[in-house]
């Protein structure tokens, strides 16, 4: 059956602001790749890119942008920073470059992300302060979180000016599903984004998902988007192949059923590629 959601189709935030249900990843992505890989992605369709500045590649991104002819309102872009500088102005500056790297001076990110809550409470207050700041001044149309426990949530709420986060991005699959933390997201009204959502093809074999890709005449892959779609999480998949590229986004022509749901639900959970979060920890 085929599904009422487009590549068009968004997910409403609670900074009012509507997120492009599908995006494109470009972490691991070469520089001297990216900007052709967003300008195919682009042209199949996709509205959303998500990079880093550990990614290395933010200036491509923005000129892939400018390059495609689109007005910059139409293309949602994506960055995160992974550290604190010394202090709260300084930190502010270090965000702010993210901006001018991919969208100039007079520019704006439409989502900016605290990439990893890893690094500790007070680098977090810290970083989440800054971007509150350019948040106010319409720099950060969205400030959200990446890889974030229910406990470091709990401790961001403690000091928060803008809460709930817009975003959690986490690595999501049916073989890490994180139900603990997804749940508490929904609870709160913080959108759900799936980095990983391929599980990087360690899994194109699986006797079930291939079970799954067969009865819809799909690529594991296409399913394993899908999959995330039906979530309501906001899938990422990478690929500097252009014909993956538009696979990964031919994924509104079909739904899986509750049935299908079911199976890919029911996945062992696996220790996760990247990260899976501490619920427990605030530290």
């Amino acid at each position: 059956m085929a599904s009422s959601q487009t590549l068009q189709s968004s997910l409403k935030l609670n900074s009012g602001n509507q997120l492009p249900i599908l995006g494109f990843g470009v972490w691991d992505s070469p520089s001297n790749l990216t900007t052709k890989s967003c300008l195919e992605a682009l042209k199949v369709g996709y509205r959303h890119i998500d990079t880093a500045q550990v990614y290395g590649n933010e200036a491509e991104v923005g000129e892939a942008v400018r390059q495609s002819g689109l007005k910059r309102d139409d293309v949602w872009i994506t960055s995160k920073i992974y550290s604190a500088a010394a202090d709260v102005p300084s930190t502010y500056q270090k965000c702010l470059e993210s901006v001018t790297k991919i969208d100039g001076d007079k520019g704006y990110l439409d989502l900016f992300l605290i990439h990893n809550a890893a690094v500790g409470a007070e680098p977090r207050k810290k970083m989440w302060q800054a971007m509150e700041q350019l948040y106010g001044e319409g720099k950060l149309k969205s400030i959200g979180v990446s890889n974030f426990g229910v406990g470091h949530l709990e401790d961001l709420k403690s000091y928060a000016k803008v809460w709930p986060p817009s975003v959690n991005q986490l690595e999501l699959h049916p073989w890490n599903q994180q139900r603990e933390v997804v749940d508490y997201c929904k609870k709160n009204g913080i959108a759900v984004e799936a980095y990983c959502p391929l599980v990087r093809n360690k899994k194109a074999e699986d006797p079930t998902l291939k079970e799954v890709a067969k009865k819809h005449n799909k690529t594991t892959a296409q399913v394993l988007v899908r999959y995330c779609i039906e979530k309501d999480w906001s899938p990422l998949p990478k690929s500097d192949n252009p014909g993956r590229i538009a696979q990964n986004a031919d994924v509104f022509s079909f739904q899986l059923d509750k049935g299908d749901m079911e199976k890919l639900d029911a996945q062992p959970q696996e220790p996760a590629l990247v990260l899976a979060v501490d619920n427990e920890s605030k530290a």
